[in-house]
């Protein structure tokens, strides 16, 4: 794996409901800090208590990586406000559409441009999001009775959220869950083919970089770079190989080669 294929962070959904948080520093940065501890239901405590995570809002540098180092030496992960080097973890932008959230990280590169994203992003999701999210969870049982199978379900989950589809988060609201399951969309078997004009993730078209987020399996040439591969869901089958398939398989299925 190359590093430009490397994630910086791997990005988790940590519940700190009823769980301690060491927050340790005064002044905007540490208040700020705990509002966002208390909104996740966080025990807030001091640098003493026993605890697995802890924020350092400390302005002084010296007095800073003190704390850090303290903190550091009992294996408490630490997140230093304004010193993105020192920190274990660090606190992404959010978008609130409980249950569902989104979350932005820079990894500490710019907490304004995290921002700006989250800004723009909050314009183009509904706030029937959460809604759509929660009306899912209650008809769960009736989808795997619909689609017994993890294969059939994403499938057909799949073109539901597809753009235009049944349940497109963009468009459609809870109410639109029970239509969808008396009625879904038949299933087909689709092959796409993507010629790659260069190396560049950022040069696949909307149309490719859609097809690789939904594709059940990925067959690729030994040319196409991983970073491109990435694009794909993460658990999507890859399957190396000179040439396209033969057959065709239940889902989408999408054939990578290099001009």
């Amino acid at each position: 794996m190359t590093d430009d294929s490397r994630l910086h962070s791997l990005p988790l959904f940590v519940r700190l409901a009823g769980r301690p948080v060491i927050l340790v520093g005064t002044g905007e940065a540490a208040d700020a800090k705990r509002r966002l501890l208390e909104r996740a239901g966080a025990e807030i405590v001091g640098e003493a208590a026993n605890a697995a995570l802890a924020i350092v809002a400390v302005e002084e540098p010296a007095q800073a990586q003190a704390v850090i180092a303290r903190l550091k030496a009992r294996g408490v992960l630490v997140n230093a406000v304004d010193r993105p080097d020192d920190c274990d973890f660090t606190l992404p932008a959010i978008i609130d559409r409980n249950p569902v959230i989104v979350a932005i990280g820079t990894g500490g590169a710019s907490a304004g441009l995290a921002a700006a994203v989250r800004q723009r992003l909050e314009t183009l999701l509904p706030q029937t999001l959460g809604p759509l999210a929660t009306a899912l969870f209650r008809w769960r049982a009736a989808i795997r009775l619909a689609f017994p199978s993890l294969e059939a379900r994403r499938r057909a989950l799949g073109a539901a959220f597809a753009q235009g589809g049944a349940l497109d988060p963009l468009a459609a609201g809870p109410e639109a869950v029970e239509p969808w399951l008396l009625s879904p969309t038949a299933q087909r078997e689709q092959l796409v083919h993507i010629r790659l004009v260069s190396d560049d993730p950022d040069d696949l078209t909307l149309a490719q970089a859609r097809a690789l987020a939904l594709a059940d399996r990925i067959y690729a040439a030994a040319a196409v770079p991983s970073a491109v591969l990435d694009r794909a869901r993460a658990d999507a089958v890859r399957i190396l190989c000179a040439g396209p398939p033969v057959t065709r398989e239940p889902g989408l299925s999408v054939w990578l080669e290099k001009l």
